[in-house]
């Protein structure tokens, strides 16, 4: 009778553990990171006799967890994708609103500073409409600042913002090395220590969550954990902390690292393939530092013509001059690598400089140089936005700023990053605080004589060069009805500095003495032209016409081929709806990848759970089964003690 009760029993007991494990299913149906669990069964193995073996009932050979390897993996590296899309998503839409459309629009208000000069060139002398001017002046830099202002501010939001993610990626690791050197001790046991199993991967998946991470399982049951194409973070019972480090240029930007025994090992940035750190870090080093240099841009272009147009005119001083500067932009900027070989002894910066040549070349781009080890005294200009490399000598001039090298020169392997433009925005000031120092005046008045006999008069005269010389007096008198003339440059004594002859074609202007001077009609032999210094410089509104000229001008540059040729410029309002447009696309295709990795990660999700998860109508109908069986096995040990008391019955007769 032995043998029946042992198989009723070990019976009882496999049902009886089969009904807890559903029931603990049921209970954790809603645990996060909770697998499902069912135990497997094996039979307890026959015994042996003349007439055959027979059976010696049921034995639990464990209990195990739902688990798909495959599944798991998706899942983590979907949402290590979607998490990355996300925050950068959420960072785009900030910088958003530094891009602010219509009259709030930094476009907006260099229109208004432009169009400010209307009132200026109507009217030289109206004090009011030179106020307006320098009011409006003062609304724009007010713009450049704010936008470089919120620039900065997400920059310095997106540091911490990683810091304080790396800070709880590193408390996640610390608990995966514990739970791996706790599931070691208990596989030494033989049984998977399932609870142990289901915290280590929900504390991988979070961990993805921050910053993608590749696991190897070992064969003593713990997990490897590695990070930016193979460097260590978790390994058996021991977990390295992550930091971040100052960039090599900039020290507002930060790095990941990794600590380990040998010192902070720095994680390039295209390493990290997902995570929200990720998202941060692309947003940080492509984002925004497009966004820094699309505004500074526009301001060191904006702010340079201005400049450039003011000094060839005049003032309203005593006496009249020439214009002064309304703006100030911030320097362009040489950021040494913190590894140069002389940054030591901290006079690594002074090898290289930078200095703007023409404002309206300047592109919105960074670059970095180093030494061309090919060619010795040359270097390699690696235009940032683009990658363009370009071999350069000291004294070149690429994209509007030219290059000089002091000595001693960089080292072989000294690196700099050049800013033309990142700075100058948030440098930007008005430097002209006096109404009368706008130069609305030209220098020179051009006349045509009274006893002409052609049809030609002044269409217009523009002062091209600062090198003009307002001293003098240019005398033009045509000697034939084609266009031909002679010229004379005289002082204020009447005495020829210099003289010559030239030809005149219909829609090309005259140019002499650093302005040109465009006809409308024909001349005729005999006729006389005459460019004289302006004499009521307070009545004389060439320079305002000029300025204002500048709302047409495409004086924001746009990008430079190798040959060193342009593909066109921009007006300063054309540029910033350019910007406007280029942010937006951003956030519209930062959108795009974020709703596509969301559905992703949301997919893979699904998948794991329905492999791995728990259904309650299939635990409901194994409660049955289980409760079934149970209830059988306790019928055989009941069928067994009636038959056992029927034969002590027989006995005892």
């Amino acid at each position: 009778m032995s043998g029946l009760t042992s198989i009723g029993t070990s019976a009882m007991f496999a049902s009886y553990a089969a009904l807890q494990t559903t029931g603990q299913n049921i209970s954790n149906v809603n645990t996060p990171g909770y697998s499902r669990q069912q135990v497997q069964l094996e039979t307890a193995g026959g015994q042996y006799t003349g007439a055959g073996f027979f059976g010696r009932g049921v034995q639990v050979a464990t209990v195990a967890r739902a688990y798909n390897q495959f599944l798991t993996t998706q899942a983590n590296v979907s949402q290590a994708q979607a998490s990355a899309d996300a925050s950068r998503l959420a960072q785009l839409q900030q910088l958003e609103t530094v891009f602010p459309t219509g009259q709030n629009g930094i476009g907006s208000a260099a229109g208004d500073l432009l169009n400010a000069f209307v009132d200026v060139g109507n009217n030289p002398q109206d004090p009011s409409a030179r106020q307006v001017v320098l009011a409006r002046a003062q609304d724009l830099v007010s713009r450049f600042n704010a936008a470089s202002g919120q620039i900065s501010a997400l920059q310095a939001g997106t540091a911490t913002d990683i810091k304080n993610t790396v800070a709880t990626v590193n408390g996640l690791t610390t608990q995966v090395a514990v739970l791996n050197q706790q599931i070691a001790k208990a596989q030494g046991l033989g049984q998977p220590p399932n609870d142990l199993l289901d915290q280590r991967d929900q504390l991988i998946a979070q961990i993805n969550s921050y910053v993608q991470v590749t696991s190897i399982p070992a064969s003593d049951g713990t997990v490897g954990l590695f990070i930016g194409g193979g460097q260590q973070l978790v390994l058996g019972s021991q977990a390295l902390t992550l930091s971040t480090v100052p960039d090599d240029y900039d020290p507002s930007q930060v790095r990941l690292a990794v600590n380990d025994p040998g010192g902070n090992r720095q994680i390039p940035a295209g390493a990290l393939t997902g995570g929200s750190i990720a998202g941060l870090m692309r947003f940080q080093d492509q984002d925004l530092v497009d966004a820094r240099n699309l505004v500074g841009q526009m301001a060191a272009a904006l702010g340079g013509r201005v400049n450039a147009q003011q000094a060839l005119g005049l003032d309203l001083g005593q006496p009249p001059g020439a214009g002064a500067p309304m703006f100030a932009t911030g320097a362009p900027q040489v950021l040494p690598n913190t590894n140069n070989a002389r940054a030591a002894n901290g006079n690594f910066s002074a090898s290289v400089s930078l200095t703007v040549s023409d404002p309206t070349q300047l592109q919105a781009s960074d670059y970095e140089l180093s030494a061309d080890p090919s060619t010795p005294g040359s270097y390699l200009l690696k235009r940032l936005s683009d990658g363009l490399t370009r071999q350069v000598s000291p004294g070149t001039t690429v994209d509007g700023f030219t290059i000089g090298v002091s000595v001693p020169p960089p080292g072989t392997n000294d690196r700099y990053l050049l800013r033309p433009v990142g700075a100058a925005a948030s440098g930007m000031t008005t430097a002209l605080a006096d109404p009368n120092g706008i130069a609305a005046a030209s220098p020179v008045t051009a006349t045509v004589g009274a006893a002409n006999t052609g049809t030609a008069s002044v269409a217009s005269l523009a002062v091209t060069s600062p090198a003009i010389n307002p001293a003098l007096t240019a005398n033009i008198s045509f000697t034939d009805g084609s266009g031909n003339y002679n010229w004379s440059m005289v002082d204020a004594s009447n005495n020829v500095v210099s003289s010559g002859t030239g030809s005149w074609t219909p829609s090309q202007p005259i140019s002499l003495n650093g302005f040109q001077l465009s006809l409308n009609g024909v001349p005729d032999s005999g006729d006389t032209l005459q460019v004289a210094p302006t004499r009521f410089p307070a009545a004389n509104n060439g320079n305002a016409l000029a300025l204002l000229g500048l709302r047409d001008e495409t004086m924001v540059g746009r990008l430079t081929l190798p040959s060193g040729s342009g593909v066109g410029g921009q007006t300063v309002t054309d540029a910033y709806a350019q910007a406007l447009a280029n942010i937006g696309v951003r956030v519209q295709s930062a959108q795009s990848a974020s709703d596509t990795s969301a559905a992703v990660a949301q997919n893979a999700q699904t998948q794991l759970a329905n492999a791995d998860g728990v259904n309650l109508d299939e635990e409901a109908s194994r409660l049955i089964q289980f409760q079934q069986s149970y209830q059988a096995a306790a019928k055989v040990l009941q069928v067994a003690q009636t038959v056992f008391d029927t034969l002590l019955q027989a006995v005892s007769s």
